[in-house]
């Protein structure tokens, strides 16, 4: 049963990005909310836009309308950005300082060779197969990207497949584990 305690281990792991994810999310809403409610600097911006116009008004509404379009972009893609820092720093935190992260360490597992290399390398492959690919298709899309967008994330799908098929191939190793020299073992035993 070691292949469904990883797979608990890492719905629990998983479960904490997401709610990480969550929460970036809010505070992106309430960042959008706050700059489209802003009706005094969007009112000084769009005065000033008018007043420089020389009487095109439709310039000085598009030129309002992308300033605030691009911040709210820019906005979405700091949320997307943070998420992937994060997921690396929780991946990167718990393997350094415990050899495991929270669901494995729920479940009875820890990594091994406990070293600070293989914990970054591991933490990026793990941290590039669950978000980082997945938020860049986001971010392109949001760019109008959408067939690039559409490409990365099937790069996603597949990365992440890769990553979580091969713990069923002989050796019970992940993507992640192949690439920086670790395994998942059962914390009294030497290697599963």
């Amino acid at each position: 049963m070691p292949t469904l305690r990883r797979a608990l281990a890492w719905s629990i792991d998983f479960a904490l990005v997401a709610a990480a994810a969550a929460l970036l999310a809010i505070l992106t809403f309430h960042r959008v909310a706050a700059l489209v409610t802003d009706v005094p600097s969007l009112a000084a911006r769009g005065g000033l836009d008018l007043v420089t116009s020389r009487g095109d008004v439709m310039s000085a509404s598009e030129h309002l309308g992308l300033s605030l379009w691009d911040s709210i972009v820019l906005d979405v893609e700091e949320a997307f950005g943070a998420l992937v820092v994060v997921t690396f720093l929780y991946q990167w935190a718990c393997l350094t300082l415990l050899g495991r992260t929270l669901g494995k360490s729920l479940l009875g597992l820890r990594i091994t060779p406990r070293l600070s290399r293989a914990a970054a390398r591991r933490a990026a492959v793990t941290t590039a197969a669950d978000v980082a690919v997945y938020a860049l298709a986001c971010v392109l899309l949001i760019e109008g990207r959408f067939v690039l967008s559409v490409l990365v994330w099937a790069v996603a799908v597949v990365l992440f497949l890769v990553n979580a098929l091969t713990v069923f191939f002989p050796g019970r190793r992940s993507l992640a584990d192949r690439l920086a020299g670790t395994s998942v073992v059962g914390v009294f035993q030497r290697r599963t």
